[in-house]
């Protein structure tokens, strides 16, 4: 398989690991926090200053590009890496959540997903064979198996069919896959909030021996507290030489928990998200710079980073670019909460190389101002 896992350490005091996952267009370190550009773009940022991020990976979507511009476009373009100029590994993601987020312009069957388009109301449909099409021709290094995210909360018999329904697809998913040495496929575990069902869906995923799994179906509503369960029995069911993948998470408690439980990869749109709203993650807690009292505050965001933004602004001359609404007081604040997740893996890296993460753990808690509870 072109997707390689080499776990380098693990934590003595959790189930933490420190790993390396080689991929055709390059080596990512472990554990890692994947920014998101799901439309071939992480919002407002350049591919130069997304890499001079840190970051070693980046999703995409394969629903949005599937709509706009169209897989056959970038497949024309020579694939999604040189379309968008990033020569870094790329993960693409089925588009199975996107459809399940669909709701009522969705209609799910065996042979695949019926659903319109939010765009412009067209018709689609996506089957496992043509969400593995769509991403072969966008050429990521890693790609996902078709699945159902259930919501939540969801009746067991619903997600029972659901969780049988995704392995089916999974190794319909495997079969219509041909090039191994070009780009990996990773099995998606579903199951809800059931052990059982978990259990299940991990069994008859590894007997299918994918490039990596990813668990899904979390962070969709939950409880933090049931999350976290769900992931203590889970994780350790996954194979230690292949890669662990949480999708949809992107808070720091959430990523600490998850580290410390085993997971590998993470990724999500929030960071990017509520800074083009005006919100930055800081090692203090997160800060809506649009507030007044930040009005003649010339102090940079966050004193601890060593980003672009707080190399050289303050957070008065933030709020104005937002109060007047220029463009560049979205960049500024996507620069910093990328390089603050970021930096905060790095650290997290660092802390499971020197046995200390519980000890980082509880200082960076202190400080953002979560508690334990």
């Amino acid at each position: 398989m072109t997707i390689k896992y080499e776990l380098i350490k693990k934590s003595t005091e959790t189930n933490a690991r420190l790993g390396k996952i080689t991929t055709p267009h390059g080596e990512i370190d472990t554990p890692i926090f994947m920014p998101v550009g799901t439309r071939a773009t992480v919002k407002t940022m350049t591919p130069e200053e997304v890499k001079d991020l840190g970051a070693q990976i980046i999703l995409s979507n394969t629903y949005h590009l599937y709509l706009k511009p169209g897989h056959e476009l970038i497949e024309e373009a020579g694939g999604l890496h040189r379309f968008m100029n990033w020569n870094g590994p790329i993960l693409t993601d089925s588009g199975g959540f996107q459809v399940f987020s669909l709701g009522d312009l969705r209609k799910i069957r065996e042979e695949g997903v019926e659903f319109r388009s939010h765009i412009d109301g067209s018709k689609h449909f996506i089957s496992p064979e043509k969400a593995i099409e769509i991403q072969n021709a966008l050429g990521s290094d890693i790609m996902m198996c078709f699945d159902e995210c259930v919501s939540y909360p969801a009746d067991y018999e619903y997600t029972k069919q659901s969780m049988e329904r995704t392995t089916r697809w999974a190794q319909r998913c495997k079969d219509h896959h041909k090039d191994w040495d070009k780009q990996g496929l990773f099995g998606i575990v579903q199951g809800g909030m059931y052990r059982d069902l978990r259990e299940q869906s991990v069994q008859d995923l590894l007997a299918m021996d994918f490039s990596g799994y990813a668990i899904g179906g979390l962070s969709v509503g939950e409880p933090m507290e049931t999350m976290c369960e769900v992931l203590d029995y889970t994780t350790p069911l996954l194979p230690e030489d292949k890669p662990r993948y949480l999708m949809g998470v992107g808070t720091p408690d959430y990523l600490f928990e998850a580290v410390i439980r085993g997971v590998d990869m993470a990724d999500c749109v929030l960071p990017t998200r509520i800074a083009r709203n005006g919100t930055a993650m800081t090692t203090q807690g997160k800060i809506v710079i649009r507030n007044a009292k930040y009005s003649k505050d010339f102090s940079k965001l966050d004193p601890d980073c060593d980003c672009y933004t707080c190399k050289n602004y303050s957070r008065a001359y933030i709020r104005h670019l937002f109060n007047v609404d220029e463009i560049l007081a979205l960049r500024l604040t996507t620069i910093h909460n990328l390089r603050f997740l970021i930096r905060t893996m790095e650290n997290i890296r660092e802390a499971i190389k020197n046995d200390n993460l519980l000890e980082y753990k509880d200082e960076f808690y202190k400080n953002y101002g979560y508690s334990e509870d």
